[in-house]
């Protein structure tokens, strides 16, 4: 039998689960991939594409996992996201060679849709409504900790036992950790359903959502951004270090950006709770061509790079709140899941070629000038359609009829 929503022991459950969750799909990958090109006899452009191919998998399975949620709530998508995932790495723990090497990556991206933020997110829109807002902006504070977490003990666990015996750990966690606690994820109280808003002619459909204008403005925006995010990650301390500063800097430098990743997220629930999210959005798309500008004309001095990470760092941390939030405020609560994965699947493409594109631009001899010009036309872009997205949306109002 269900069991009614407590708002505080579910924002607890998600925190939890979006940490273990992204710590083991996404920030564990970069510590042992070359460890398995290693084993596996493949070249690194084959490990690190199905990587890839992980994330194009996720970005076609997005909107459905967004529509089941919306039909049947968090809790069993979830617990399921969370079983795809343990066998996921259990298979990859047993891979031998690139078939079940890709094997295993097929099943982890289909599995990423229904425990990442997209489908925390999705549940907590069902489960609070318009009040979701802020259970968001915690669940985003508390996963801005994963790689905190997980690039260390990753470190550890790999560099004592293997890559195989850590990923295996990690499919046992999924399963006897993450999956129990989605499943007491519960659902909506009647008290609750009360308090959230009607289904009216007022929500779009997600066939209503698809013609309306800004829908693909704002994924086009997200997909700049992801982009972005994704090659950055996948290539900056090499970039940085092209640029003469010494790796131990660097590296000093980067790490940065994961604490004002968290520094955005509070700041955006202290002081920007009672803003609309359209602003905080425009706040954080400008941000990110500002810590662009100051990398590529003074990328040689090493307070322009801190600079950059601190601003960079706030950008992404507060874009993941507007991620979650804007989706309801534009086109309404009811298809929220639905609509909030269609715009996700871009995203995720977008993710999916960032760092083939980089490396590939790297393989050219560009130079760090011309990365950061590229990324910056980007980041310009997207602050473009983000700005056209909210204008020719309002929110969520008759023209979804």
């Amino acid at each position: 039998m269900d069991h009614p929503l407590r708002p505080v022991k579910t924002i607890a459950i998600l925190a939890a689960t979006q940490i273990l969750s992204w710590g083991t799909l996404y920030y564990a990958f970069a510590v042992v991939a070359h460890d398995i090109a290693r084993e596996l006899g493949l070249p690194a452009s084959a490990v690190f594409g199905a990587f890839s191919w992980c994330l194009l998998v996720a970005g076609l399975t997005a909107t459905p996992a967004g529509m089941l949620i919306d039909r049947h709530g968090g809790r069993l998508v979830m617990a399921g996201g969370s079983l795809l995932c343990g066998l996921g790495f259990i298979l990859l723990s047993q891979a031998r060679g690139p078939s079940a090497y890709y094997l295993a990556w097929t099943v982890l991206g289909a599995a990423m849709p229904a425990v990442l933020y997209e489908a925390a997110f999705a549940t907590l829109n069902r489960l609070f409504g318009i009040g979701a807002r802020k259970a968001i902006s915690t669940i985003t504070l508390f996963g801005g900790f994963a790689s905190t977490v997980f690039w260390p003990l990753t470190v550890h666990l790999n560099g004592s036992a293997g890559w195989r015996s850590t990923y295996l750990a990690y499919g046992l966690l999924q399963l006897l950790l993450c999956l129990p606690l989605h499943l007491l994820l519960g659902t909506p109280s009647k008290a609750a359903e009360v308090r959230k808003p009607a289904a009216t002619g007022t929500d779009f459909s997600l066939a209503q959502a698809l013609r309306h204008p800004a829908f693909w403005k704002l994924a086009f925006a997200f997909s700049a951004n992801s982009f972005i995010f994704s090659a950055l990650s996948a290539h900056l301390i090499p970039i940085l270090q092209s640029y003469g500063h010494p790796l131990s800097s660097v590296v000093w430098m980067a790490a940065l950006i994961g604490p004002m990743q968290v520094a955005g997220r509070i700041g955006e629930m202290r002081l920007a709770r009672h803003a609309r999210p359209q602003a905080s959005g425009t706040f954080c798309f400008a941000l990110l061509p500002g810590a662009l500008l100051a990398v590529l004309f003074w990328g040689q001095h090493q307070a322009a790079v801190a600079l950059f990470c601190v601003l960079y760092g706030l950008s992404n941390g507060i874009l993941t709140i507007v991620r979650g939030t804007l989706p309801q405020i534009l086109f309404g609560a009811r298809n929220y899941g639905a609509i909030s994965g269609a715009l996700a699947g871009p995203a995720l493409l977008s993710r999916a070629a960032g760092p083939i594109a980089i490396a590939t631009l790297l393989q050219f001899q560009a130079s760090p000038a011309m990365l950061f010009s590229l990324l910056l036309g980007c980041s310009l872009a997207s602050l473009l359609f983000y700005q056209l997205a909210v204008r020719s949306g309002t929110p969520a109002t008759a023209t979804a009829r």
